[in-house]
């Protein structure tokens, strides 16, 4: 069987690294799409820069993004790059729309130029619901989002069915809900509360300031989801699917079991709430069925919630012990 080629863009993302790590795996050729930046940032690939090809390109360029799709052939390619933190587009809006919005659009028109017969994943992602209407969430839910980052993100979602439908493209969107990590970065709160509560341990910090305590999320492991990316282009018809758990817990409870993995007593009298913390608009009780992937992929997640928890707050102990 001749050797698959794929293309990632958001490589040295938590997502983009573990993808990376299973395609070598598979044993695909691996080429990703990094930014001309004057500071590089590449400590999440490090370990795989010998096995991958880096490509510079930049999704708000189009002409950058066709001829680094020329440069790898790929077979499949996995569209993982965006403005990712949801604070942040409050901040800049505008920049959210381009990057993990319109962007896609750009992408799907190199592809179509360059190589239409390649397969295409869109991370999508659970912040589409934002204000829900119905729980579960699956596929069939409609969206309300409720941040510039969620409305941008379902513009990248449509645009992609819409290339499908009518370029006949084999496009698929993953509706990913939160999935973290040791790679998460720290403005996320799960890794936030993780490399506090390791640093409150070893002497680091003294405080861990939080927004929303009772804010709740489908949470999963980014390690788990990153199969399910593989997994949806190897079917011979592209759809949506939603990945998650079908599980919820609240920051308190994250807070609870990181704190008890890093041996530290009673939880409350290191964490205080911050209102900077606080979202203009928070979104409510998001929760992911997982049936259709399921059914179709044979995916389910393997991680729980407290096993998650506790491997990244094992994690930052180790980080930080050096």
């Amino acid at each position: 069987m001749a050797q698959k080629t794929a293309f990632i863009t958001g490589i040295t993302g938590q997502d983009g690294s573990y993808l990376a790590e299973l395609l070598l795996e598979k044993g695909y050729d691996v080429h990703g799409m990094v930014r001309r930046a004057s500071t590089e940032k590449f400590d999440r690939i490090e370990h795989l820069r010998e096995k991958i090809t880096l490509h510079q390109a930049d999704l708000l360029d189009h002409r950058s993004l066709v001829d680094a799709l020329r440069a790898s052939k790929p077979d499949e390619i996995y569209n993982l790059a965006a403005m990712s933190f949801v604070a942040v587009s409050w901040v800049q809006p505008t920049l959210t729309a381009e990057f993990t919005g319109v962007s896609v659009t750009r992408i799907l028109e190199a592809m179509r130029e360059v190589c239409p017969e390649a397969r295409f994943y869109q991370a999508s992602s659970s912040e589409m619901f934002g204000k829900v209407l119905e729980v579960p969430q699956t596929e069939d839910t409609p969206f309300y989002p409720r941040s510039p980052y969620g409305v941008a993100k379902a513009y990248g979602h449509f645009i992609t069915v819409n290339y499908r439908e009518s370029y006949d493209l084999h496009a698929t969107s993953g509706i990913l809900f939160n999935h973290e990590s040791p790679r998460r970065g720290l403005e996320f709160v799960t890794r936030k509360v993780t490399w506090h509560a390791a640093a409150i341990k070893h002497g680091l910090r003294e405080k861990l300031y939080l927004g929303n305590l009772d804010a709740q999320r489908d949470w999963g492991y980014a390690k788990d989801y990153v199969e399910a990316m593989w997994l949806m282009l190897q079917q011979d018809k592209a759809d949506d699917y939603v990945i998650a758990t079908n599980e919820t817990n609240t920051v308190e409870r994250c807070v609870e079991v990181a704190f008890d993995e890093a041996g530290l007593g009673d939880w409350k009298q290191y964490v205080e709430i911050d209102p900077q913390f606080v979202r203009p608009a928070e979104v409510d009780l998001l929760i992911g069925s997982y049936e259709k992937a399921e059914r179709d992929l044979g995916w389910k997640p393997k991680t729980s919630f407290e096993e998650l928890i506790r491997l990244m707050t094992r994690s930052d102990l180790e980080l930080l012990k050096k």
